[in-house]
């Protein structure tokens, strides 16, 4: 009897033994228990400072990193197991964007900060491939805690010979040395957490300059959720796309990709700098976006709800303002990158920091505002005119007339406010990118259109830019007038060179006109055609009437203490401030800035009379297309009915 309830105990003990890592297994996916917080931001653009903002016309001082630092860490005193991520662009937009490839403030910071993960977006690769394998390598020789980095859609494109050009092979051995990975996976409250990264199509192509290729963010995705599923078994997927939400829902890539990739429980969404009060629930998956600049930290709380799912327990936006104090110690660490940024940057231009280079007695709007309205803007006018004016300056007695100056209101990064403006202000309004010399800074560059092509160029503005608002366009030295409600491709009615005195002379289509505008500006042009179906057609040629195929080769020079410069856009502006009349030794900016002088002007009417005059081929084509085809249909209506009467009639006379 004994020995029967020994065995009889050890085959229970045995029982327990085998059935407990399979409980072990599943409690995790089975516990109701479980709870996961979130926190996450995006579109950071080197905001390591706090900014000024408009409030109901009011002034106010919003974001910050020690300010953001203090919020997060109040976030982790409720749950220090709190996963923080970012959904990429966390460079490029404030003079640290200097130091991005010789110092990597904005990412050793962030792993100061104590980011699990962040993203790459468009942003990050303004520097080309070198410029990013830089950042890596900066990075990793600083010796300190850094995010990971997760991207699941790149590659890196060889030659017909298998042949992978050398700043390609530089950016790929540096990814592969930090590492960049596909995804990463982390455990918080016994929780098993994926996390995968993703480029959008959008900003895709907003990063001409890149050197990689990105693969399809759905399929992408797609592989990625399968290995996270089935190989790594984590309980809850997380996807930082830098891909972002829109109004339209079939241009809504982060909304796709929710729809067809429903294993996605959390999108962090990125790049439309979107701000959304409350999130997208898509299917099962929870979309958060937190707008821009470290303005606000989002929070996610999810609770597990059983069978694989997650109940969104809680979804916030905690605006990063003034209430917050600095992180003392991260404040003193942006400080000290402030001071490398001077070194390494201003000191070549003589200029500091925060010297105040003018002042404004008016508050301009902000890209924002120009960017919802589809109108004139007297910042894009300043930013037109200061390129005209540094180009006269730096060619002196060579300068040859510009004919129009093109400011697109996506490279517009911020305004002008009421008060005194520093360098480190008038650098932000365009700050991005990095010209030929590798000195960070888009530089303006010189091609020649025809009088037909700057037709075409208002025509741009006033078409595309209700289809890709980045289009939309400021034409110092052009007076032109557009109908919004015209056909597409014929909005544009009149379109005149106009003289700073408003004289208006009128363009000449075979003609050559000389042409400013920033390098990125001219390399986004084919993205331009491409929205326009191959339309319009605009080759920005030199000279001689010869197609330019390398930008570079046109870039504008100036003298600086004896070395040649590229004019930078930001340099442009600080010269072109620094110009004005000065009021108690400061430069002040004129009431001329105050309004616009009828560059561009919108005609509102529906008159049908002004809604078909001077037609294009493309809408003569459209005119006399579609009567056409209505008069086809008419007949062939006419001809079915005749058609079926007969046949009533016929077997009406058989009964």
């Amino acid at each position: 009897m004994k020995k029967r309830v020994k065995a009889l105990f050890f085959l229970f003990i045995a029982a327990v033994l085998c059935l407990l890592p399979f409980r072990l297994q599943n409690s995790r996916a089975e516990g109701q228990d479980k709870k996961i917080t979130i926190l996450f931001t995006s579109d950071m653009h080197d905001n390591l400072h706090p900014f000024n903002s408009l409030n109901n016309g009011e002034i106010t001082s919003l974001g910050g990193f020690a300010r953001l630092m203090t919020a997060i860490r109040q976030q982790k005193e409720t749950d220090p197991e709190a996963v923080l991520v970012d959904a990429g662009d966390y460079s490029m937009g404030t003079p640290f964007q200097t130091i991005f490839s010789s110092e990597a403030p904005g990412l050793r910071i962030l792993g100061q900060m104590g980011y699990d993960a962040t993203t790459f977006g468009n942003h990050e690769y303004d520097y080309r491939p070198d410029g990013l394998a830089k950042h890596l390598q900066s990075a990793i020789a600083s010796g300190e805690k850094l995010p990971a980095i997760v991207q699941a859609n790149v590659s890196f494109p060889v030659d017909k010979d298998g042949i992978m050009a050398d700043d390609i092979s530089r950016l790929k051995t540096a990814m592969d040395k930090y590492p960049v990975k596909d995804y990463i996976v982390i455990e918080r409250n016994g929780v098993k957490i994926g996390i995968f990264g993703l480029m959008g199509k959008e900003s895709a192509s907003m990063a001409p300059m890149s050197g990689v290729v990105f693969t399809d963010p759905v399929e992408s995705a797609k592989k990625i959720v399968k290995i996270l599923k089935e190989q790594e078994q984590v309980d809850l997927i997380i996807c930082l796309s830098h891909s972002g939400t829109k109004a339209k829902k079939d241009e809504s890539e982060d909304e796709i990709l929710a729809a067809k990739v429903p294993d996605i429980d959390v999108i962090i969404s990125g790049h439309t700098h979107t701000r959304l009060e409350k999130p997208i629930i898509s299917g099962k998956t929870v979309i958060g976006s937190p707008e821009d600049y470290g303005r606000y930290l989002g929070v996610i709380k999810l609770s597990y709800a059983g069978d694989g799912d997650w109940e969104l327990d809680k979804y916030q936006l905690i605006n990063i303002n003034d209430s917050f104090e600095e992180d003392s110690e991260l404040a003193k660490r942006i400080e000290e990158f402030k001071e490398m940024v001077q070194t390494e940057y201003f000191d070549m231009y003589g200029l500091e920091y925060d010297e105040i280079i003018a002042n404004s007695p008016f508050q301009f709007q902000t890209p924002d505002e120009i960017g919802r309205v589809h109108a004139d803007s007297t910042l894009g006018n300043l930013i037109g005119d200061a390129y005209v004016y540094a180009v006269k300056k730096a060619e002196g007695d060579n300068y040859e007339p510009v004919a129009a100056a093109v400011v697109p209101v996506g490279t517009i990064r911020s305004t002008i406010f009421k008060g005194p403006v520093t360098t480190a202000d008038a650098f932000c309004v365009s700050s991005l990118g990095v010209g030929a010399d590798g000195i960070p800074g888009y530089p303006i560059i010189s091609v020649y259109l025809t009088g037909k092509e700057l037709k075409t160029l208002c025509e741009v503005d006033a078409s595309i830019a209700p289809i890709m608002p980045e289009a939309q366009l400021y034409l110092a030295g052009l007076s032109y007038t557009f109908n919004p409600h015209r056909l597409i491709f014929n909005k544009v009615t009149d379109v005149a060179l106009m003289s700073t005195d408003g004289t208006k002379t009128e363009l000449d289509d075979d003609k050559l006109y000389r042409v400013i505008s920033g390098l990125y500006s001219a390399q986004m042009l084919s993205v331009v055609g491409d929205k326009s179906f191959g339309i319009m057609s605009i080759v920005p040629k030199d000279k001689n009437g010869n197609p330019v195929t390398n930008f570079e080769e046109h870039i504008i020079y100036q003298n600086i203490d004896g070395k040649q410069q590229e004019v930078k856009e930001w340099y442009a502006i600080v010269e072109y401030l620094m110009s004005f009349d000065k009021v108690d030794g400061v430069s002040r900016i004129p009431d001329y800035y105050t309004v616009t002088h009828g560059r561009k002007i919108v005609d509102d009417s529906r008159n049908i009379i002004t809604l078909i005059k001077n037609p294009n081929a493309i809408s003569l084509t459209v005119y006399i297309v579609v009567p056409l085809l209505a008069a086809l249909l008419i007949f062939l209506l006419v001809k079915l009915i005749k058609f079926i009467k007969r046949k009533i009639r016929r077997d009406s006379g058989r009964k």
